[in-house]
């Protein structure tokens, strides 16, 4: 029997963007923290929520101080990453927005060495449902990246993927009922999340 939509996908916000490091290791901005901590400081409900995120850093430092105000440790998965980019690293940005259209165009082909979106859209929804049968009671916050949360949404809504869904900027969030596959809405700023 369904719980109901007692789960929110949050996409981290603002990053420092650094050529030299990893993308995965990349920490948020000094804006995407404020933003963070701002959530955590307002949203309702939080108290004994999990909170779920993908081990990439950036995605970590959103989670933390939602954990905190949850009491709750992060759980950390893995396999919540972003679309695996690694064949090309940091792209210029204009550059990275012409291999992620493609990306969104082309999801069963890998654009430059990418994962593909069809393989990444069945990772995210096989994390979520991981999830949903090991904390089967209160609600959950998803904690990851732009991409692969549009997939989901995509995937929960019916939708074929298209970027035409994806998230402005970072540091969003929609609501989900995560074993009905329903999706309450489309990507929302976080400052218009106030309670779960």
């Amino acid at each position: 029997m369904s719980k109901g939509f007692r789960a929110i996908y949050l996409s981290h916000p603002e990053v420092e963007i650094d050529p030299g490091r990893e993308v995965t290791d990349w920490s948020l901005s000094a804006v995407g923290l404020a933003r963070a901590e701002a959530l955590a400081a307002r949203l309702r409900g939080l108290s004994g929520a999990q909170v779920v995120s993908s081990a990439e850093r950036k995605a970590l430092e959103t989670a933390a101080p939602l954990a905190v105000r949850s009491g709750k440790p992060v759980i950390t998965r893995p396999n919540m990453h972003e679309n695996d980019r690694s064949s090309t690293g940091y792209l210029p940005r204009e550059e990275f927005e012409q291999v992620a259209d493609q990306f969104f165009a082309r999801p069963g082909e890998s654009v430059r060495g990418w994962e593909t979106a069809e393989a990444a859209q069945q990772r995210i929804l096989r994390e979520v449902d991981e999830v949903v049968r090991v904390v089967p009671e209160g609600p959950l916050v998803f904690v990851g990246h732009g991409a692969v949360g549009t997939l989901l949404w995509c995937a929960l809504a019916g939708k074929p993927i298209s970027r035409s869904h994806d998230q402005k900027g970072g540091g969003n969030w929609y609501r989900f009922d995560p074993e009905n596959r329903a999706v309450r809405a489309i990507w929302a700023p976080m400052e218009q999340l106030d309670t779960l």
